[in-house]
């Protein structure tokens, strides 16, 4: 078990997006000393399924 910060997940899901699986996998690697390709690829696959937070839309005023 391993806790990814908003910035490490962006990362991530930005390689995923851009070059794909396993070039996220690279990322994921850069961040964290996973080794073994299954358990690297599954935390990918739930890393890039995160989605951001939403920000908070401003009140109309009355």
């Amino acid at each position: 078990m391993f806790s990814v910060s908003q910035d490490e997940a962006a990362a991530i899901q930005k390689a995923f997006h851009e070059s794909g699986e396993w070039a996220a996998v690279a990322e994921l690697r850069r961040h964290f000393h996973i080794q073994d390709n299954v358990n690297a690829l599954n935390a990918v696959r739930s890393i890039v399924r995160w989605a951001q937070p939403q920000q908070p839309t401003p009140a109309s005023p009355a």
